[in-house]
C-alpha cells in the first residue's frame, strides 16, 4: 500500500528469506563462508570435507534461513540436495524424508513393512552411485534444534555411509542457540566431535542495522533520502535488538504508519506507535527498562557525589588550608557527624583503566603519514623483527627469506580474515599517496600506526581514503616460485596440501605419496578462496598462502583486535 508514495517497486520488507536481499554484513558474510567452506570437497564440489557436520547457529529472526537460501544458489552442478525444513520426525520419518528429498526408491525385504534398515540400504545405494558417477550429496536440516536425541543419533550413523576414499554425505545442520547446548551434552559427543565447522549469527550492531534498512530500501527500488530520520533509525535498532526479522516487522508497519498520515518521513513518534501495534507489551517495557535504568543511573550519581564530597569535606578538616584559595568557593554537603568524624582508611591507589582512544578524523591525519612507500616498508619492518638498516627495505627482506607483497582491490573482510599488519595507501580524491601501517582492526574501527603514535579511525571513514591498496611482507615456504605449474611436486606444494587437509579436518596422510599440483589440488585450492573471498583461480599465490597461514594459525605478525 504504502510502495508508490515511497517510490517503492516493491516491499523492501517482507519476511520471506529472498536471497535478492540478503544484507552481507561482516557476521553473515562469515557464516556463509563457514558453510561454503565446510561442504567444499577436495574436487571442488560441495560434500567432500570429510562427511562431518557444518553447524550454524543464531537466534530467532538473524537471518539464517535467508543465508542458507543464498547458500543453496552457489551449490555446484552435480550436487544433489536434501533439504528438511520439519525435523520434528522420528527416526523412520527423518530416514522416509531423506529418501523422498533425494527421490530415493525403496524396496523393503517384507513387503509393507518399511524398517529402518530398508531406508539406509536404499540411502547407501543411491550414495554410492552417485559417488561412482562424480556426484556428491548434501543433507540441509532447518531449525535443528527441534531434533530427537536419537534422531540426532541417527544422522550421526549416516556418516559413517563411506567407501575407502571419502565419505559419502555432508550434513549441515541450523538451527537456534539450543543446538549448541544439545550438542554440549555428554551423550552426544560422538556427534560434537565431527562437527568440523561451526558459526554463531549474532545481530546486527546499530550502524548495521541502519546500512540494513538502506540495502533492503535499495533492492526495493529506492533511490531519494532514506524515509527514517537519524532519532527513528536509532529507535528501530533498540527495538528490534538488531535482530534483521524484527526490524523488517517494524519498519515495515512504521512506513505504512507514515503513509496513513500522509507523512514522507519516519520519526521516532512514528516508530514507538509502530512498535506498539508490532510487539504489543513488549515495546512498553522496552521504554520503561530505559527509563528506569535513566533514573538507576542518576540516582548513582547522586550517591557517589554525596559521598565524594563528604570525603573531602572530612580531608580538609584533617590538613591546613593551603595559602591560596579558589575564587570558585567548593561546594559542600552536610553528612552526618558520623561520617565525617575520621578520615577513611588508607588504601592503596586503584588500577586506572586505560581510556579508550578517540575516534580521529582520517583526513586530518594524512599530512602526518609519510608519502613514500619506502619510508612505510622501514616502518612495518619491526613487526617482522627484520633489520633494515639503510638498506632498500625489500631487498634486505630477500636476504632475510621474506618477500614484500603488494595487492589492490582488497576489502576489509579480506583484511580481517587476512589478518596480518600492513601498509595501505590512502588518498583523498585525486590527491597525493599517504601511507600507514594498520595494526589493529575492531568491528567498526582501525588502528593505524603513523610514526610512534596510534590513530583510532572508523571504518566507514577509511573506506573515503583507501581504494585497497595493500602491502606487506611474507614468508614463502621453502620450494615456492612465482609460477608454480602442473605437475610441481616441490616441499610448497606438501606443505600445502598438509595444511588444507587439516582445514578439511581430514585424518594426516600416511601414504608417504608426494602430492602434485594437479586438477585435483587446484579444485581444493578454489574451494578454500571462494571460502577466503579471493580470486578462485585454482593458483597457489601470496594471498592464498597468508590466508592458509591465518587460517591453520601459523607464527606470524597478526593484527590486533583487542585495541581500544
Amino acid at each position: 500500500m504504502y510502495s508508490h508514495h515511497f517510490g517503492l517497486t516493491q516491499d523492501p520488507f517482507s519476511i520471506a528469506p529472498d536471497p535478492r536481499y540478503l544484507f552481507m554484513s561482516e557476521r553473515h558474510r562469515e557464516a556463509l563462508a563457514h558453510l561454503l567452506f565446510g561442504v567444499a570437497g577436495r574436487d571442488g564440489t560441495a560434500g567432500g570435507t570429510g562427511g562431518g557436520f557444518v553447524l550454524l547457529t543464531g537466534d530467532i529472526g538473524t537471518g539464517k534461513t535467508t543465508i542458507c537460501r543464498c547458500f543453496l544458489e552457489q551449490i555446484p552442478a552435480g550436487c544433489h540436495v536434501a533439504y528438511i525444513f520439519n525435523p520434528k520426525l522420528t527416526v523412520i520419518g527423518l530416514l522416509q524424508s531423506i529418501c523422498e528429498e533425494f527421490h530415493v526408491a525403496v524396496r523393503p525385504a517384507v513387503p509393507s513393512l518399511v524398517t529402518a534398515k530398508d531406508y539406509i540400504d536404499a540411502l547407501n545405494e543411491f550414495l554410492l552411485r552417485s559417488h561412482a558417477a562424480g556426484q556428491t550429496s548434501v543433507l540441509i536440516i532447518d531449525e535443528a534444534q527441534n531434533l530427537h536425541p536419537d534422531v540426532l543419533e541417527q544422522l550421526r550413523l549416516l556418516t559413517n555411509l563411506e567407501t575407502n576414499e571419502r565419505k559419502l554425505l555432508q550434513i549441515v545442520l541450523i538451527g537456534q542457540p539450543e543446538l549448541r547446548d544439545m550438542l554440549a551434552r555428554p551423550e552426544l559427543e560422538q556427534l560434537a566431535q565431527r562437527v568440523i565447522a561451526r558459526f554463531h549469527l549474532d545481530a546486527l550492531t546499530s550502524p548495521e542495522s541502519t546500512q540494513y534498512i538502506q540495502h533492503r530500501l535499495a533492492v526495493a527500488g529506492h533511490s531519494a533520502e532514506l524515509p527514517f530520520d537519524r532519532k527513528a533509525l536509532r529507535r528501530i535498532h533498540q527495538l528490534a535488538r538488531g535482530i534483521p526479522r524484527r526490524i523488517n516487522l517494524l519498519c515495515a508497519r512504521s512506513l505504512l504508519g507514515a503513509w496513513a498520515n500522509g507523512l514522507h518521513r519516519v520519526d521516532r513518534s512514528v516508530v514507538d506507535k509502530a512498535a506498539m501495534e508490532v510487539f504489543g507489551p513488549e515495546a512498553k517495557r522496552t521504554s520503561g527498562a530505559r527509563r528506569t535504568a535513566a533514573f538507576t543511573l542518576g540516582a548513582l550519581t547522586l550517591l557517589v557525589a554525596t559521598v565524594l564530597g563528604g570525603y573531602l569535606l572530612s580531608s580538609r578538616e584533617q590538613r591546613p588550608y593551603p595559602a591560596v584559595q579558589s575564587k570558585v568557593p567548593t561546594p559542600v554537603v552536610a553528612l552526618p557527624a558520623s561520617a565525617v568524624s575520621s578520615p577513611p582508611p588508607a588504601a592503596s591507589a586503584p588500577a586506572v583503566a586505560a581510556a579508550p582512544r578517540p575516534i580521529e578524523e582520517i583526513e586530518a591525519l594524512l599530512p602526518q603519514m609519510p608519502d613514500e612507500l619506502g619510508a612505510a616498508w622501514r616502518e612495518l619492518a619491526p613487526n617482522w623483527k627484520l633489520n633494515v638498516s639503510a638498506q632498500e627495505p625489500c631487498l634486505a627482506a630477500l636476504a632475510q627469506q621474506l618477500q614484500c607483497y603488494r595487492a589492490a582491490n582488497l576489502t576489509v573482510p579480506v583484511l580481517r580474515q587476512l589478518g596480518r599488519p600492513g601498509i595501505l595507501t590512502l588518498r583523498v580524491g585525486n590527491g597525493p599517496a599517504a601511507y600507514a601501517l594498520i595494526i589493529g582492526l575492531n568491528e567498526q574501527t582501525a588502528t593505524l600506526r603513523v610514526g610512534q603514535d596510534l590513530h583510532t579511525v572508523r571504518l566507514v571513514a577509511l573506506g573515503r581514503v583507501w581504494r585497497g591498496d595493500f602491502a606487506t611482507y611474507w614468508r614463502p615456504p621453502p620450494g615456492y616460485s612465482a609460477e608454480l605449474a602442473d605437475g610441481n611436486r616441490g616441499e610448497a606444494i606438501q606443505k600445502l596440501g598438509r595444511q588444507l587437509s587439516r582445514l578439511d579436518g581430514a585424518p594426516d596422510d600416511t601414504s608417504n605419496e608426494p602430492l602434485t599440483l594437479d586438477a585435483s589440488l587446484r579444485a581444493r585450492i578454489q574451494a578454500f578462496q571462494r571460502a577466503q573471498g579471493l580470486k578462485p583461480d585454482g593458483q597457489p599465490g601470496p594471498m592464498t598462502f597468508m590466508q592458509i597461514e591465518s587460517a591453520t594459525g601459523e607464527n606470524e605478525p597478526r593484527l590486533q583486535t583487542g585495541l581500544p
